[in-house]
């Protein structure tokens, strides 16, 4: 199903603006690291739905924050997001051959390559958010700098990676799926959350809705993609899809069923959307995208 009106020219613009801005900070130098760089922006530029910085923005936008401030938090949240596909398509991880459509960043040049890159990109996703320069407020450099922390490691999106790699050898149950699906998706879809209301000055007792919200798509987001995986076609998602079924794991279609996952994705949508029950319209961006998440065919 095709994205709203709001949601479409939101997409277009964010994809716009961070492919922009990864090309002007990731120039080419001349000199012998001319292909880390090359590599970096291969993964970074011109692919992916960009709905990590979309989420930042939009959250930040809804409290007062210029669009431009958001973008440079925006940036570096999707750079961890880049390096945590470049890493998880590597033979020793997913081992996946495409990416967005195109040969995955270890086809394309090399595994040292490819891991190097990965690496540079996590370093340089910290260096733009602790830059006085683009975020003035320590404070704010802060706790930017420890939310993205918290959502990347251990207690987050690599913590959910290794539950992942676990999961090919044990049988998981519903309650650990969706514990791995919190920390390996969820975790940096709800930083994203969590920083646009860090750059809005917004206190952390003040953030429980944006918490909630992001709890539900998150995990509304992952069935989604399970369903995807399921039922999809890869010529359209661009990236090997089945590969889940064909290792064993446990998914959330695996453990309900194709309609009961259907069914939850979409009551966590609507659960979701309420936690912004009392903002007006300045919130109907971030209600396209709950929307969205569930309604996508790729």
């Amino acid at each position: 199903m095709p994205a709203s009106p709001i949601l479409s020219a939101a997409l277009s613009r964010i994809a716009a603006d961070v492919d922009a801005m990864f090309d002007a900070m990731l120039p080419v130098p001349d000199d012998a690291r001319a292909r880390l760089i090359e590599a970096m922006r291969y993964a970074a530029i011109g692919g992916g739905k960009r709905l990590r910085p979309l989420l930042l923005t939009a959250t930040a936008e809804l409290h007062g924050v210029d669009f431009s401030t958001a973008l440079r938090a925006g940036v570096a949240i999707e750079a961890i997001h880049v390096y945590s596909l470049i890493h998880d398509d590597l033979p020793c991880m997913d081992d996946d051959d495409m990416r967005h459509g195109k040969p995955t960043l270890h086809k394309a040049f090399d595994e040292a390559t490819a891991v190097l890159a990965g690496d540079a990109l996590h370093a340089f996703a910290f260096e733009v958010i602790a830059d006085p320069d683009l975020f003035p407020d320590p404070f704010t450099r802060a706790e930017l700098v420890l939310a993205l922390g918290n959502a990347a490691g251990m207690n987050g999106m690599a913590g959910g990676q290794m539950m992942d790699i676990v999961a090919e050898g044990e049988c998981f149950d519903l309650r650990t799926v969706t514990r791995l699906q919190q920390l390996k998706t969820g975790a940096l879809l709800g930083a994203a959350v969590e920083m646009g209301a860090i750059l809005g000055r917004l206190p952390p007792e003040g953030r429980t809705h944006l918490r909630g919200y992001a709890r539900d798509i998150g995990l509304a987001f992952q069935i989604a993609d399970d369903l995807l995986d399921h039922e999809g076609d890869e010529t359209a998602a661009g990236k090997a899809l089945r590969k889940d079924e064909a290792a064993g794991k446990q998914t959330f279609v695996s453990l309900l069923g194709p309609e009961r996952a259907r069914q939850q994705a979409t009551m966590l949508v609507d659960q979701a959307i309420a936690h912004l029950a009392h903002h007006g319209q300045e919130a109907d961006l971030l209600r396209a995208l709950a929307r969205y998440v569930v309604e996508r065919d790729r």
